[in-house]
């Protein structure tokens, strides 16, 4: 297991993808990329690259809003939802954590935005909710 990098910081928003990207490209001046959904976890992303770490904005595409980003807001309310490292290897860093007794939440790699292969620490593994991704 090769930890590269902060890979993103991912952020639950309400509202639409364009109303979130809104303050980070028209008040900050970054630039946004386009637009992806990742039906099977319920939620629409976006992209807005900041020097070498990328900010993930996640919306809620659920009909009941009830999708792991709408329950976070529902509990929580908008902001940061979890910090990805990027991997050299998402499975083998699975597997690896698992054999080490870290808690998990994915004992298995399994497809994200933006290409990548991705999986979730349990929070009280590392004190906040942990993602650790590969490129596909």
């Amino acid at each position: 297991m090769k930890v590269i990098c902060v890979d993103h910081i991912g952020i639950a928003c309400k509202g639409s993808l364009e109303d979130a990207a809104k303050f980070y490209t028209d008040v900050l001046g970054l630039k946004a990329t386009g637009t992806e959904k990742v039906m099977d976890q319920g939620v629409a992303t976006v992209f807005v690259p900041c020097g070498e770490t990328l900010l993930e904005l996640l919306v809620d595409i659920t009909p009941e809003g009830n999708g792991p980003i709408g329950k976070y807001i529902a509990k929580n309310g908008p902001g940061i939802q979890h910090v990805a490292l990027r991997v050299d290897d998402c499975e083998k860093t699975l597997a690896e954590l698992d054999a080490k007794g870290v808690a998990l939440i994915d004992h298995h790699a399994r497809g994200g935005a933006g290409n990548m292969n991705i999986g979730f620490l349990h929070p009280k593994a590392a004190g906040l909710l942990l993602e650790v991704c590969s490129p596909k």
